[in-house]
């Protein structure tokens, strides 16, 4: 099957940690690990180079810790840190099973587990073809896996930063809850904005605003969608600053 030519020569791949168990669960279950690191090898087969951020909630959720006045926030937000790491551990090795070269790079000095990140370095990983895997966030506590995911984008010169989430796009109002909840082909920064439809965290959507990186929303569940949208295939949300 010959595969279709990519739209964009750099993609930064944003994944929710709950992308990597059953639905309501918790941990890393194999199924889902195996499922999602296929269609992300079919996505670095259209072509483009390949960046990941894969958040950590599905190991544990420091922010809901941090409300509940058990933890402080820098810390709690440190150990979602953590759980960010052992997610990109599992990916990296279940793609590399499945012939995809891969590494992960870490924003905290974890020598013996991921190497270190270095913007340069990881330019060059993905020059060989290699996907990048970019964990611990940005570093810091205070900024969520969104924010990273912008960081990184920016920091890699990535031509568009792909949210993967569990609906097809984005809405006017929670599918989930209103079926009768329409869904925006494309949208402007601004109009997301200005309707408050949480995009990303705002801090997230304004350096790839300020960037102008645009933002595609789509489901990471459908078969193919990834590699669709990598290659420029009309799926989900587009979020442009015009």
């Amino acid at each position: 099957m010959t595969q279709p030519a990519t739209s964009y020569k750099r993609v930064l791949l944003k994944i929710s940690g709950e992308a990597l168990c059953k639905s309501g669960s918790f941990g890393i279950d194999s199924d889902e690990l195996k499922i999602i690191a296929n269609e992300i090898v079919k996505a670095a087969k259209v072509g483009a180079q390949l960046g990941i951020v894969v958040g950590g909630g599905n190991i544990i959720r420091g922010a809901t810790l941090a409300q509940e006045g058990a933890i402080q926030q820098a810390t709690a937000d440190q150990m979602g840190m953590l759980g960010t790491v052992m997610n990109g551990l599992a990916l990296k090795e279940m793609l590399e099973k499945l012939g995809q070269p891969a590494r992960v790079l870490s924003a905290i000095n974890l020598s013996a587990v991921a190497e270190t990140f270095i913007r340069g370095r990881a330019i060059r990983h993905l020059e060989k073809g290699r996907v990048v895997i970019f964990v611990a966030g940005t570093g810091n506590p205070f900024f969520t896996t969104d924010s990273a995911a912008s960081l990184r984008a920016a920091e890699i010169g990535a031509d568009v930063l792909l949210k993967a989430t569990k609906v097809d796009g984005i809405y006017d109002k929670d599918p989930v809850k209103y079926p009768d909840a329409t869904r925006y082909k494309h949208l402007t920064f601004s109009q997301a904005i200005d309707q408050d439809l949480k995009v990303m965290d705002l801090t997230a959507f304004d350096m790839c605003r300020k960037r102008n990186i645009p933002i595609i929303v789509f489901n990471m569940k459908q078969t193919d969608h990834i590699a669709n949208v990598v290659a420029g295939k009309d799926h989900g949300t587009k979020v442009t600053v015009n």
